[in-house]
């Protein structure tokens, strides 16, 4: 289970793994509905995470910005952060 303090844990070190400067703390909400969301604002645009339980286990990293990071660099990390069997990633 993805708590609101593994979301706020992974943004920020996140943000360490892209060499990202980070404007604000991340911001993290829990709808009853949906599972939860977070987000975090770089000095160069963002990063949303998003998590639910139901139907399947699952969550989403989009990262949006204008400075470069290697994509590779942030799959590896976010697979062994959250010890996923399976990840996908498409960056463009």
């Amino acid at each position: 289970m993805i708590t609101d303090e593994h979301i706020k844990d992974y943004l920020s070190q996140l943000s360490v793994v892209t060499d990202m400067i980070t404007l604000i703390e991340p911001v993290t909400h829990c709808s009853d509905l949906y599972g939860w969301a977070g987000w975090i604002h770089w000095e160069t645009s963002g990063a949303h995470f998003y998590s639910w339980e139901r139907p399947i286990s699952f969550f989403s990293v989009d990262i949006y910005t204008c400075k470069a990071f290697d994509p590779a660099e942030v799959v590896a990390f976010t697979e062994r952060y959250f010890r996923t069997t399976e990840i996908v990633a498409k960056g463009f």
